[in-house]
């Protein structure tokens, strides 16, 4: 098959990759000129009763579960079907803010489902790539030809229904996947039509090769990315400061900004700076890691003209001037801000360990490490087996994957449990959904529901599926036969 885009989108039961699924995936394939190949695809995938899923995702795209348990199919014939249709060598896997939600998503399936959780976007010839990058830019840069929209605060927008109202593209049922994935085609086209030579520069730069090439040359780049303000359209020029210690990646500086303020910092008061924080009065440290395997969306500063300076608010001579003085203490002033991402790092690390220190978060252990040669064998081997195997099988080598095994087997192939696998699995179900008291999932979900029914807000519509939550609710969970309260 010559080199193709696989466009796709997902609606899932909430928005953490870790704890939520995947309830419905849809696809296009097309060629590199955008005209559509085959038919698409459209699944729904069942939820398991170890999950409650999030009552606003739901609201917000109206798949219930009870309608993936009654027309989906597992994560294991899902995959299957990817694997058989989609993951075809050369393919492109494209979405509209894919690479920070959709492929996340599409990482932790593979992952409970003891498949490779990166190879399907990198084998064969394959890469991905992601269009709400693409949008910005040419927003920024190369406006002419499309219309631009602005949110009801009055601030530039880029959200995928926003472009395709103003510019009049069909999207008549957005949050459901296929509509999104057919009109985020279309804007891949009109940007293609519009901005040819931005298109394809950005497609054929957007890989981990021509990235890292641009950046190590030290010199400055321009670069858009969502965590650039959209009063600056995400654009701005940056520079390397100094490459990532422990990861293929760069720390760059953004060069908006007059470095001097910050030379004198100690490293914890650096840190202080890079946290997040939402007081207006914050200071941040405008440096970002910039990771070259995904897509970052770069360009060399000759893109720069002067209609584009003055959309993004940054003018060369700023530009220059803020790196001359950046040049002079580079060296003092990068050791620092590597100290700095230690002092973070060593906070994330100790809080991942709390969260996900229990045997039963294996699913939440996917970047614990990367699975070896004889784990992708082991791995192999649990895909090939029959269901009724799957109770017997002896697991070497990683302990993630036995701790993922009785799990695959109950989610995906639950009539063939024995009885003692039936008990744990759901044991293993009450604890996930109801331990920690007020705390617990359930609790959570009850609390929600009950805010939302509340809420006059609320549409008539809306309230059905509550009511269909709350039934699934019931159905999954062993209530005591003293509880007879509502959710």
């Amino acid at each position: 098959m010559s080199a193709s885009f696989f466009f796709y989108d997902l609606e899932t039961s909430g928005f953490s990759p870790q704890a939520a699924r995947i309830m419905q995936f849809a696809g296009q394939r097309t060629d590199l000129n955008l005209k559509p190949i085959g038919e698409p695809v459209n699944v729904l995938i069942k939820i398991t009763p170890d999950i409650l899923p999030d009552p606003d995702a739901i609201l917000l795209t109206g798949i219930t579960p009870q309608k993936t348990i009654q027309d989906g199919i597992s994560e294991a014939e899902f995959l299957k079907l990817f694997y058989q249709e989609i993951a075809q060598p050369d393919t492109t896997f494209m979405g509209f803010n894919s690479i920070r939600f959709d492929d996340e998503f599409m990482r932790y399936l593979h992952y409970r489902n003891f498949y490779d959780a990166y190879e399907w976007q990198w084998k064969n010839g394959s890469s991905r790539w992601d269009l709400l990058d693409v949008v910005r830019m040419t927003r920024a840069l190369r406006p002419d030809g499309i219309e631009w929209p602005f949110a009801p605060d009055g601030k530039p927008a880029n959200r995928l229904e926003y472009l395709s109202k103003v510019n009049k593209l069909s999207h008549d049922n957005a949050h459901d996947a296929l509509s999104d994935v057919q009109v985020t085609i279309d804007l891949a086209r009109l940007i293609k039509n519009k901005q040819p030579d931005l298109f394809e520069y950005l497609r054929t730069h957007s890989g981990k090769k021509a990235t890292k090439e641009l950046v190590l040359k030290q010199e400055p780049f321009v670069y858009t990315t969502g965590r650039y303000g959209s009063q600056f359209l995400n654009t701005s020029v940056a520079v390397l400061l100094v490459p990532h210690p422990e990861q293929d990646s760069g720390l760059v500086y953004d060069l908006r900004f007059d470095p001097t303020e910050f030379f004198d910092k100690s490293p914890a008061q650096l840190a202080d700076h890079w946290r997040f924080s939402k007081d207006p009065a914050h200071i941040a440290l405008p440096v970002k890691t910039l990771k070259y395997n995904r897509c970052p969306t770069v360009a060399p500063l000759g893109v720069l003209n002067d209609a584009a300076q003055e959309r993004i608010n940054l003018d060369l001579e700023t530009v220059k001037k803020h790196l001359k003085l950046l040049r002079q203490h580079q060296a003092k002033f990068a050791s620092r801000v590597i100290a700095a991402l230690k002092i973070l790092d060593d906070e994330r690390s100790k809080t991942q360990t709390s969260l996900v220190d229990d045997e039963r978060e294996v699913d939440t252990k996917l970047y614990e490490s990367f699975f070896s040669d004889a784990d992708k064998i082991s791995m192999a081997m649990v895909r090939a087996a029959k269901p009724t195997e799957l109770g017997s099988l002896q697991l070497k080598g990683d302990v993630r994957l036995r701790q993922l095994l009785p799990l695959y087997h109950a989610r995906n192939y639950p009539d063939t449990l024995n009885d003692t696998e039936r008990r744990d699995w759901e044991e293993f179900c009450k604890y996930k959904l109801q331990s920690g008291e007020g705390s617990s999932r359930l609790a959570r979900f009850a609390k929600r529901l009950q805010e939302l029914d509340a809420d006059p807000a609320t549409t008539e519509a809306q309230r059905y599926i509550l009511e269909e939550l709350q039934l699934y609710a019931e159905s999954i969970i062993q209530l005591d036969s003293t509880d007879t309260g509502e959710y």
